[in-house]
Formats: C-alpha cells, sequence, structure tokens
C-alpha cells in the first residue's frame, strides 16, 4: 500500500504517563494512515492499552502530543474521542447482561416512540448490524445469554453503528471461533476499503500477517518500531516483541508416566444439549487437552466438574472414590482447582489486592487460635508466589484491576497453588496473553504436572492445545467425539473430530 504523509490520520508521538510514580508509558507513539489496518503488538504491560486509553480520554497524558484528522488533540473521556471519530472495543467485554443485545448496541442514543423507547425500532436496526456481519444473533435476546464470542460480536457491531473514522480492536478474536474470525476479517477489510483506519490489538501471531498493514511494536512501554507486516516473520515480531527468540514446538511424547495414579474420572456426564455423555480421566502428572469450536461443551463440562452448574446426570470420581459436587465449594473442598476464561468475573476480587486474592480460597489455612486472619502468613505466601510466577506488581497490596491480563492471571494461579488443588482445569489460559507471558505459563503448567497435579486445560488455540498435552479430547456440538495420543494428535486430525 502506498502512503505518504498526507493521508495520515492519526499521529501519537512522545506519550509519557506514570500511576504513582511508576511509569507505564515512557515514549509512546504510533502512526496511522487512513484506509490501513495497523497492528498494536507487545507483551503484557508494554504499555499498549494504555496508549490506547489516552486516545480516547479514558487517561489523560503527562507529556506528548496527539494529532487527529490533521489538528492537535486531546478527549476528556471516551464521549469526546466517540463524537470525533474514534471508537474502541476493549479486551473485557463491558455489556449490561440484563438488557436485550438491542438496548445495549443503541444504549445512549436509542429510538423513541413519543416519550416511550422503541424496542422495535432499536431491534429493527440491530437486525440490519448483523446482516452486515453475517451473523446470527436475536437482538430481542438478553446479552448474558449471549457466548463470550456472540458478545463480542455485540461489541464490533456497536462499533460499526458508530460510522467510526478511527477504530481500535483490543483482542477482538480471543473468544470467536474460526468462521466469526473469518467474518470479522470480511468486515474489517470493507471497513478499511471504506477508508477507515483500524488499530488492531493482538496476541495471535497468525492473525497479525493476514489482516494488517503494518505493525509498530512496544516494549517496556517504549515504541521500538514499525514492521511490514506482508514482509516480516513471526520470528521478527517476536524478537522486536521480546527481545529474545521464543520457540513452541508440539509435544511428541506424552511427560505423563504410563503407570500414573488416576486423580479425576468422570462417567457419562449429562446436562441438557451442553454436555451429552461425556467421560473420561486424567491421571497425576497428566495434561490433558480440551480441543473444539466455541459452543462445542467444553467449559460447560469443565463447569459441570467444578460444581459451578448442576449436572442432569453422571458420575465424578477422585482418587477412586465417587464424589458428590453440587458447589464450588464441595469442588474446592475435594482439591479441584478451576482458572475460568473470564477471569475478572468468576476468578479474581478485582477492586481487592494481589495478596486477598492469593489467600481467598483458603482462608482457614490462615486463620489463628483467636478467629483472625495471620496477615504475617499470608503476606509471607503472596509474596512467595509473586517471586516464583514472577509477577509483575509494584508490591502485594497493589489492586487487581491495576494488572495487566497475564499477571491477572498468575495471581489466579496463586490462589490456587496456595489452596494445594490436586485437580486444576485452566479454562483459555492464555487468552489475551502476550508471547513472554504464555511461555512463563506454559513453564508453570509443566512444573505442576511435575509436581502430580492433574490439569484439564481448555483451549481454542491449536498450537497451544499440541504444545501442552499429553492427550487431546476433543469435542464437538456437546459429545466428547475422541481422545488422541499426542503422538498421534495433528491439527487435522483435531478439526476432523470437531466439526462431525
Amino acid at each position: 500500500m502506498k502512503q505518504s504523509m498526507a493521508n495520515i490520520i492519526l499521529s501519537m508521538q512522545g506519550i509519557k504517563k506514570a500511576f504513582n510514580g511508576v511509569p507505564a508509558l515512557k515514549n509512546g507513539a504510533i502512526d496511522l494512515y487512513e484506509g490501513e489496518v495497523h497492528a498494536l503488538m507487545g507483551e503484557n504491560g508494554a504499555g499498549k492499552s494504555t496508549l490506547m486509553k489516552i486516545l480516547t480520554g479514558i487517561y489523560s497524558r503527562d507529556e506528548g502530543r496527539i494529532f487527529y484528522d490533521g489538528k492537535d488533540v486531546e478527549f476528556h473521556g471516551p464521549a469526546e474521542s466517540e463524537a470525533a471519530g474514534i471508537a474502541i472495543v476493549h479486551q473485557e467485554l463491558n455489556m449490561m447482561k440484563d438488557l436485550t443485545v438491542a438496548q445495549n448496541l443503541f444504549i445512549g442514543h436509542e429510538s423513541m416512540k413519543g416519550v416511550l423507547i422503541d424496542d422495535a425500532e432499536m431491534e429493527r436496526k440491530a437486525s440490519e448490524l448483523f446482516k452486515i456481519l453475517n451473523v446470527d444473533i436475536d437482538p430481542s435476546v438478553k446479552v448474558g445469554m449471549l457466548t463470550v464470542g456472540k458478545q463480542q460480536m455485540v461489541e464490533i457491531a456497536k462499533v460499526i453503528s458508530k460510522n467510526a473514522k478511527v477504530i481500535v480492536l483490543d483482542e477482538p478474536t480471543a473468544a470467536l471461533t474460526d468462521h466469526e474470525i473469518e467474518e470479522l476479517f470480511r468486515v474489517i477489510r470493507d471497513l478499511k476499503a471504506k477508508g477507515a483506519a483500524i488499530i488492531y490489538i493482538s496476541h495471535r501471531m497468525d492473525e497479525i500477517n493476514v489482516i494488517s498493514d503494518r505493525i509498530t511494536v512496544m516494549r517496556d512501554g517504549e515504541y521500538v518500531g514499525v514492521l511490514d507486516a506482508k514482509t516480516c516473520s513471526k520470528d521478527d515480531i517476536i524478537k522486536m516483541m521480546v527481545g529474545r527468540a521464543v520457540y513452541i514446538a508440539p509435544k511428541t511424547k506424552s511427560a505423563c508416566p504410563e503407570d500414573a495414579k488416576v486423580l479425576l474420572k468422570c462417567e457419562n456426564l449429562n446436562r441438557g444439549k451442553f454436555v451429552q455423555d461425556v467421560s473420561f480421566e486424567v491421571r497425576a502428572g497428566e495434561i490433558i487437552g480440551f480441543s473444539g469450536l466455541m459452543g462445542a461443551g467444553r467449559t460447560e463440562t469443565a463447569r459441570l466438574i467444578f460444581g459451578a452448574d448442576k449436572m442432569d446426570s453422571g458420575k465424578i470420581y477422585i482418587n477412586g472414590e465417587e464424589v458428590s459436587i453440587k458447589s464450588p465449594k464441595d469442588a474446592v473442598a475435594h482439591g479441584i482447582g478451576y482458572l475460568s476464561e473470564d477471569r475478572k468475573r468468576y476468578g479474581l476480587l478485582v477492586d481487592k489486592s494481589v495478596e486477598e486474592n492469593t489467600v481467598i480460597a483458603s482462608l482457614q489455612k490462615f486463620i489463628s487460635g483467636m478467629n483472625f486472619i495471620d496477615t504475617a502468613k499470608t503476606e509471607k505466601i503472596a509474596k512467595k508466589y509473586v517471586s516464583e510466577l514472577k509477577t509483575k506488581t509494584p508490591s502485594i497490596k497493589q489492586i487487581i484491576k491495576k494488572l495487566s491480563g497475564g499477571n491477572q492471571q498468575k495471581v489466579v494461579i496463586a490462589k490456587w497453588l496456595t489452596d494445594d488443588s490436586d485437580i486444576l482445569i485452566f479454562d483459555e489460559p492464555t487468552r489475551g496473553i502476550d508471547v513472554g507471558a504464555k511461555s512463563e505459563i506454559y513453564n508453570l503448567m509443566e512444573m505442576l504436572a511435575k509436581q502430580g497435579k492433574a490439569i484439564i486445560m481448555i483451549s481454542s488455540e491449536l498450537p497451544e492445545v499440541l504444545r501442552m498435552s499429553d492427550r487431546v479430547a476433543v469435542m464437538c456440538e456437546g459429545k466428547l467425539t475422541g481422545i488422541l495420543p499426542i503422538e498421534e494428535a495433528t491439527q487435522e486430525k483435531i478439526m476432523t473430530l470437531a466439526t462431525r
């Protein structure tokens, strides 16, 4: 694509931002052209989200300049940036779960019939948007009833409805199926052809080369450089992001001993159409990867094991003994830990500290004879896991929501390590996490397996499944369609089982 200074729509230069004296941005920068898809990449904590929040007025900048549409600008909130034509789809979904899809789409600019809100008209407009996206979503259903993937598509539809000149997409495909990703890319290309400029934040290397024109890389709060997406390799991007090569090869042989003890056995688990007659077992020291398309029933199966949802029928055995798990409390008591795909909703108390989140699942261990919490012990264990897991935080007193996604995930892991769970369910453990942090999470999981933990890993990324699993369980439409030893597992075989 031939570009010149004449069609630069956005330029951010020398952006600095510190929180409580800790620099988040030292030299943030990006140049964006009309009609381009520009990838913004970097490890968690590199400053990508902070830069975008400054652009959209969520944060104010300490230093630096922003030029937009030929003018020197500063926005004092998202309403101002949206009015100017800059819209953002955040990684963490921000939907009103009890409102309908249409009501969420048109919050703040509702269709009216006299003094009453015209729901029928908003549903009609919503249907038109979904036709453009080519997705099947009922505008009249409550958003809380939709899958994470469908909710993401609603957020994207909301942005499209605003006819923005600059659209920021923060990890837009993290929870989408391959089909939904294809549809999203079609929409992005259409928007690009109409002159829209798109900043695309993603950790998925395969996507970056397919959808973007140029790549800006950030590291440790600073602009590192720009790459041509069509000519650079994954290694080029990774080296620029982390300053080191990260090599991820598929596992060729199971690391689990053949005579390892079965820790968890599930027989004929059923819950409506979501989970149908699912049976499998996991041994001590084994990582079993659950693969399948969105809606295959993987998370639903995990939630049954953890007691978060009630099963219609089925049996669960731990260490050879049948157990009754009717709530997460029961599951924790039986040594099961669950890292949810939606860590902010189910895994963390976001307004509490690193320390509080680390000990929350095992508070009884830290209560002294007088029913007081032994803060010396809680501080010690929190510091221990911050050190061992290499969690980037100013202190154990830091509020969770101020940490990056990768570091939040490490705190969730610390919580279940503190509880000393023998069976760990990792649901999309690296969703929204950068390459470097992914590698650290992988090492942690392998360390836990070596300690004899039984691990269920749910992942939508086939390279991840092949990299981590000793066996691969594949689901399709609520059914377990096959379990492959890692020695026999390939992307082709997995996809065949996932699309029966």
